[in-house]
């Protein structure tokens, strides 16, 4: 891969990890809708959507496979990518809030020198999943996740979850880890301390979707550490999620220290040092004092689009992580 198309990818998701998080949970609340599911506001809003989608999927290596699982909660959208690695397990990766897949571009190609990689578009989050029926609970959110996971050719992954992605990673743990070797986290949101109130202020123009797009871009370049947001295609996909579909979720509830020293799997949680999601020390204190099987990095220059920004630095602490895990 030469320089140029490395640079366009990390330039293509440098933003997704700030994908909207805290203003998608404010327009669960500045909205109301009667349907009880997530759900396109008009076919204009959701063929502007696809049509962004399936630009930012051009720039991902090629699916082996897509897979539509049924749960009880509606039809997850499932790839896999063949690995050129070894290891004995696939990873399985989950994407920030209202990124799904496409986020991954950067992180794909050196993730699949690990093994097979699996990714996911969340249940009721703007992507090709399809939610039928109500999530209302946190039981809600694991129940959907375990049944995919239970649906697929392989006993157990290694779940790496980035953003609001992480927190639901986590929460399957803390509900059913029968299907998880290890949980990797990056950078997660509401898992390890709480969203900033000046990060919940500023998501609050941004989660109403008849204001301009330039209310969106603002919000993206924030929480992306000030990277170029315009004329992206993961940020134009982002953009037209959040503009054109109706969240139907509960707010994640913030996983207490008591929980979180129940995990039994071993944990990796990296940590953005100016992300905007969180205190990142006090997100690193916690990881360290209340994981049993953790290992905490702290990248002190990563914004919360991390995943964009590090790729390679993430593909070899996750490849060294899964070693010593398998």
């Amino acid at each position: 891969m030469n320089d140029r198309t490395t640079d366009k990818r990390r330039r293509y998701s440098k933003i997704a990890a700030g994908a909207l998080t805290v203003g998608a949970l404010v327009l669960a609340f500045a909205l109301r809708s009667p349907s009880p599911v997530g759900h396109w506001n008009s076919a204009a809003s959701e063929d502007r959507f696809l049509a962004a989608y399936n630009r930012a999927f051009e720039d991902l290596p090629d699916p082996a496979e897509t897979l539509d699982i049924r749960t009880d909660y509606g039809v997850v959208r499932v790839y896999r990518f063949d690995g050129t690695g070894t290891s004995a397990h696939p990873l399985l990766l989950l994407p920030g809030r209202s990124s799904a897949t496409p986020v991954w571009a950067a992180n794909l190609p050196g993730l699949l020198t690990i093994g097979d990689v699996y990714t996911v578009d969340l249940l009721g989050e703007p992507g090709r999943s399809i939610q039928e029926r109500p999530i209302t609970s946190d039981e809600d959110h694991a129940a959907w996740l375990d049944q995919t996971l239970d649906a697929l050719p392989t006993d157990k992954v290694h779940l790496v979850g980035l953003s609001i992605g992480g927190w639901t990673a986590t929460n399957l743990a803390l509900h059913d880890s029968t299907h998880l070797a290890t949980l990797t986290l990056i950078d997660p949101a509401r898992t390890f301390a709480d969203i900033p109130w000046g990060t919940a202020i500023r998501a609050l123009p941004a989660a109403l979707p008849w204001l301009p797009k330039s209310w969106r871009d603002s919000f993206n370049f924030y929480t992306a550490g000030g990277a170029a947001v315009q004329d992206v295609p993961v940020a134009n996909m982002i953009e037209a999620g959040m503009q054109g579909y109706s969240l139907k979720l509960p707010q994640p509830t913030r996983i207490t220290e008591d929980r979180l020293a129940t995990l039994d799997v071993p944990v990796l949680a990296v940590i953005a040092g100016r992300s905007v999601m969180h205190d990142a020390a006090a997100a690193v204190a916690t990881a360290e004092r209340t994981v049993p099987d953790g290992t905490v990095r702290l990248y002190p220059d990563a914004s919360h689009a991390i995943n964009g920004e590090y790729p390679d630095r993430l593909r070899d602490d996750i490849a060294d992580f899964v070693a010593k895990n398998s």
